[in-house]
């Protein structure tokens, strides 16, 4: 094991590496200095620092923001883990009370997901946490790896397939799709059949600005094609497009539910193969043993499993 080198640590200001890690998480002066709850000037002064201890720039400007240079991403993940391990025992006790804890999380989902789980979680939390507050931010598969990785993120619920040794996962639940649509607008009940599917426009979902989905992957397998007559990159207009227009949508089945019961519409099995989907949670592995990072999972795992989740 490497001695500790007492003389040259003494030369270092612990926060200057706290300043380091959120000037890295959020690429910008401003922010990182709003989140430590420092001035502007004091952030610049900090950033002057630490380009001297590293003799490096760290963060140079550009079109999009400031960026990372090499030196400062091969320092992000090391000087993460030196922190958390000091948070972890220097400042957190051996025990987690939720009732007098305080704490942000920023958490990364879909809308989809979002709408399906979060009353309860924030119902529980609200209960149980009062100090605890919940941010959330829009984010897709990848997105939300490579934030878990610079700390954009405590957390990623979602479907993911990809994922590093360093990530850790906890199944929630496994759903499968089914199709919204208005029977008066349509003039049809359910189950739809093949026929009435391919006849009438859907609409698609898509956070990549793409036409295509599972939808018409598996569509394609048939040599068939659906009519795509709006894409969205959320949930939030469907319903009410649904109710007003004669459109139908394949979308998760837990929120197809609670849409119908909402807006008054029906629900039918999708009359093509489509392949279930498991909804998880993904963390870093630095947050594998943090009590407060532990007792949320906890919390949305019990509220959101199967048994238990009522929308």
């Amino acid at each position: 094991m490497m001695d500790i080198d007492h003389t040259n640590l003494s030369r270092l200001d612990l926060n200057l590496l706290v300043a380091f890690d959120a000037l890295l998480s959020e690429r910008s002066v401003t922010r990182a200095a709003s989140r430590i709850g420092l001035g502007q000037s004091a952030m610049s002064h900090n950033l002057a620092r630490l380009r001297r201890l590293f003799d490096d720039e760290l963060l140079t400007r550009s079109s999009d923001g400031m960026r990372p240079t090499p030196r400062a991403l091969a320092l992000a993940e090391p000087v993460r883990n030196a922190l958390r391990t000091v948070q972890s025992a220097v400042l957190e006790s051996g025990t987690f009370n939720p009732a007098t804890a305080e704490r942000v999380f920023r958490i990364g989902i879909a809308d989809s997901i979002e709408v399906a789980i979060m009353p309860a979680v924030i119902e529980r939390i609200l209960s149980l946490a009062p100090g605890v507050s919940i941010r959330l931010r829009p984010a897709n598969r990848i997105d939300v790896v490579e934030e878990l990785d610079t700390g954009q993120l405590d957390l990623g619920i979602g479907v993911f397939e990809q994922g590093h040794v360093h990530h850790f996962r906890r199944q929630l639940y496994t759903d499968n799709f089914l199709c919204l649509f208005s029977p008066e607008q349509l003039g049809v009940s359910a189950p739809l059949s093949l026929e009435d599917y391919l006849r009438f426009p859907h609409i698609l979902t898509s956070l990549a600005d793409d036409t295509r989905g599972v939808v018409d992957e598996a569509l394609a397998k048939q040599k068939l094609r659906r009519r795509v007559v709006m894409t969205t990159p959320g949930f939030l207009a469907v319903p009410f497009v649904v109710r007003r227009a004669p459109v139908l949508i394949t979308m998760p089945s837990r929120l197809a539910h609670y849409f119908a019961d909402a807006f008054s519409l029906a629900t039918s099995p999708v009359p093509i193969d489509l392949p279930r989907f498991t909804i998880s949670l993904l963390w870093h592995g630095s947050f594998n043993r943090d009590l407060s990072h532990t007792w949320l999972r906890q919390t949305i795992a019990s509220l959101v499993s199967e048994d238990s989740l009522e929308l």
